[in-house]
């Protein structure tokens, strides 16, 4: 995808940090809010990828810089947050997608997956959200799974991890949003991002594709329009919501 030579107006003014934003979903968010206006702090562990990302923005007329992090590591937390600065828009996207049985999940990728989808969000949002709650307005999307609401065996891990995610989107609504900063999360479908090839295979992503009432993988732009919905202030009267953008597939 490329970004209008026209940048938008919608997030002007706002800075808005992308976690897990080298590819997939976070890189077409990040493109989306830059194309809306917002400086985007794009983020992932990948210098390359990250620097591809912002010259895609930049090269189009938007703002945006990489910050490097890996966020199993918290002293990396930390660092990232420093050198985000104050932001207006966070995204929690980054995420481990390991996929074994139960009987088989070996305990060290069980950390590292516990640490990338629930610590780190954790931690980063209680270092970001002080300053928009002294702001008074803010917006933060958590990006979980529809497999947090069903179940897939050899997603165990997973899957768990995201339940775990939207949970913290109620809580974090009920303690933030009276301060004016909304919470939310997106809950995609299977999704054509490397992560999922990768880990299911094309063949098996198109097969499981085909149980949607759409009957196909989202483009990864299409979940990235929900999360810039939710990060906009056209959703400004959403907070505490799990929007399920999975083609109806946890509908029936």
């Amino acid at each position: 995808m490329e970004l209008s030579d026209k940048v938008g107006t919608e997030l002007a003014g706002k800075v808005a940090l992308v976690t897990g934003s080298t590819g997939g979903i976070g890189a077409e968010t990040a493109r989306l809010m830059a194309a809306a206006g917002a400086e985007v702090v794009v983020s992932g562990r990948n210098a390359e990828r990250g620097a591809a990302t912002v010259r895609s923005i930049t090269d189009a007329g938007g703002r945006a810089r990489f910050v490097a992090a890996d966020l199993t590591d918290p002293a990396a937390l930390r660092r990232l947050a420093e050198a985000a600065g104050p932001v207006d828009i966070l995204v929690n996207n980054a995420a481990i997608f390991p996929g074994a049985p139960t009987v088989d999940q070996d305990p060290g990728t069980l950390d590292e997956t516990l640490a990338a989808n629930v610590r780190a969000p954790y931690l980063l949002t209680a270092a970001l959200v002080p300053a928009m709650i002294a702001k008074g307005s803010g917006s933060i999307v958590n990006v979980s799974t529809m497999v947090a609401r069903i179940g897939l065996p050899g997603l165990s891990v997973y899957s768990a991890t995201k339940a775990a995610l939207e949970s913290l989107t109620r809580t974090w609504a009920a303690e933030f949003s009276p301060a004016g900063v909304r919470v939310n999360t997106v809950a995609p479908g299977p999704t054509r991002t490397d992560m999922v090839l990768a880990t299911m295979g094309e063949e098996n992503a198109e097969q499981f594709a085909k149980t949607t009432l759409l009957g196909r993988l989202a483009a990864p732009r299409e979940i990235a329009e929900v999360i810039l919905f939710l990060a906009s202030d056209r959703a400004s009267y959403l907070t505490g919501a799990t929007l399920a953008a999975d083609a109806g597939r946890t509908a029936v």
